[in-house]
Formats: C-alpha cells, structure tokens, sequence
C-alpha cells in the first residue's frame, strides 16, 4: 500500500529508546495526505494506535506488523482506539496489557488509564509545556485550570513551585492526579484538587489567588460545557483578575480544527494587559526530533507564554 511507504520511514525515525515516551506517527498535521486520521504513540512497553476515520481490520493488521518488527523490546501489548466511534472504544490487538502502567518523562511518573475514558490520562504533545512550567514555578503559586489528571501540576511542583490549585469538572480525573503526586512523592499538603467547573468557580479562585502562573489547557471541546471558538473569549476575560501583576500566563490550544493563529487573536483581542513573551508547538520539546509535523499551524498545539503588566 502508498501509506505504508510514507509510514515506514516515519516509524524508523521515531522509535523509543530507552523507554521513552515517543510519538512515532504524526498524521494530524496535514503532512501525510492518505494518513490524516493516524497517530501512533510508544508508551513502553505499550503502543496506542489511534484511528479518526475507519480502516480495514487488513489495514491493521499490518500496521501491527510494522510496529512488532520494529520496536524494541520488552514490548507487552498494541492497543488500537477508534476516535471516529462513540465511546473511542480500545482494543488490544496484540499482547497483553500490563495490570500497571505509568508514564515516565523527566525522571517524574504519571499513571496511564485504558478504560472507558476517551483519554489515557497523558498527552506527549505537552511535553513542551510541563518542561516550560517546570523551569519556571520555583517559589509560585499556581493555578492549573482545566487540569485533567494533573500532569503539569506535578511538573510545577517538581520545579519547586509554592502551592498549586488543580480544577477540573472530572471527579475521576482529579484522583487519578492526586495519584500521579504521590507516585512522584509531593506532599499533597501542596496541591488542592478542585472538582468544579470553571465558570462556576469565580469566587472559589479568588479566594485562592491570586496566581503567579496561570495555566490554561482546555479541551477543543468538552460538551456543553466548553467550545473553544464560543468560550476562550470569555475564559480570557475571567482569568486576568486571577493573575498577580507581572504574573504569567501559559495558554494552550489544542485541536486540528483550530489554527495556531486562532490563539494569538484570541489573545490579543481579550487580553491586551499581556503580552506574549514566548511562543512554543510540540517540536520545541527536548525530546528531540520533528515527532509532530504540521503543514501549517493545523493540528498542532499551539502554546504562548504571556506576561501580565505591573
């Protein structure tokens, strides 16, 4: 098959060493035109194949085959998640699944979830991010907005950071996070774990706050509740009171159906107090190696640093 002469080399250039965590296949970029709906992660000794359109069981059959000859060893189990279907049900296609898996990337550890939920509970796209907040958190109080299963908190608080607000509507997720702190050993008396929805917290935060670092990583679309075109604009306006002046302000996007340059409008637009003092996508990791290539500012998460005024 065309693909497979496009995935081959892709694969090869991507492999994991020494159990790192690796995108091995980038398709959502727009730079593989029969490839769009593919994107393959390395999770050692774990591999998760996702599909955003349907393919034939011959399809991956032989993918299987290509990642089976090519990964390294020990590998346990091929894992394939259909997004295109309701429910992103995951089916382990070859091995088997450890009964524990943890992610590993910076000497720090996060747990790996492969039941109902849609996502395992870690995204190597923010590998930029979590290595960013790390470098920058030592002595701030955080606020980590949209948290999911809290990987950049625990990223924070490894860089030293003061204390860290964890808010996320995900019951389950929070305790998975709460979880991920103590497999890395913090002392939980540093973190709280917010189950609350942000629009409806206002009050809760200020209290809390304000924040030296405001993290803002939302989903590209959570139901009713989040939409990213209908609500960054007024989850701008809600955060800036938030933030400390000369406070910072990590602001992520995500989703191939948004634009990198979305980002900055909606910034410079609702947020004119701040201003951008860095801009960051996946490939500026010290992971090393273009893992995420983008044609043009599609599917990629997009990142900015933003600085509040005194």
């Amino acid at each position: 098959m065309e693909d497979f002469q496009v995935l081959e080399p892709e694969l090869d250039c991507h492999l994991p060493h020494q159990g790192q965590i690796r995108r091995l296949f980038h398709g959502r970029g727009g730079c593989f035109a029969a490839l769009n709906d593919v994107v393959i992660d390395a999770y050692p000794p774990v591999v998760i194949i996702y599909l955003y359109a349907e393919r034939s069981t011959q399809w991956v059959q032989l993918v299987v085959q290509m990642l089976e000859q090519r990964l390294p060893r020990p590998l346990a189990a091929i894992v394939l998640q259909r997004r295109y279907v309701t429910g992103a049900p995951v089916e382990v296609v070859w091995g088997a699944l450890p009964e524990r898996l943890e992610a590993e990337e910076d000497g720090l550890r996060y747990q790996l979830r492969f039941d109902s939920a849609q996502n395992i509970g870690f995204f190597p796209d923010m590998a930029v991010g979590r290595q960013l907040v790390r470098q920058r958190a030592a002595g701030k109080k955080v606020l980590n907005l949209f948290a999911y299963t809290c990987s950049l908190s625990v990223a924070a608080l490894a860089g030293g950071a003061k204390h860290v607000v964890n808010l996320d509507m995900n019951r389950a997720a929070l305790d998975i996070g709460r979880h991920n702190h103590q497999l890395n050993d913090i002392d939980l008396r540093s973190t709280s774990f917010l189950a609350m929805e942000f629009f409806k917290s206002q009050s809760k935060l200020r209290k809390l706050g304000p924040y030296d670092l405001v993290i803002c990583d939302p989903p590209a679309s959570q139901g009713k509740s989040f939409n990213a075109r209908q609500h960054w604009p007024k989850l701008l306006r809600r955060i800036a009171p938030l933030v400390k002046p000369s406070g910072e302000l990590l602001a992520c996007m995500n989703g191939p159906i948004y634009p990198a340059q979305l980002l900055d409008q909606l910034l410079a637009e609702h947020l004119p107090e701040a201003t951008i003092i860095e801009r960051l996508t996946p490939n500026d990791s010290n992971c090393g190696g273009n893992a995420f290539p983008d044609i043009d500012g599609h599917g990629e998460t997009a990142l900015r640093l933003l600085k509040f005024a005194d």
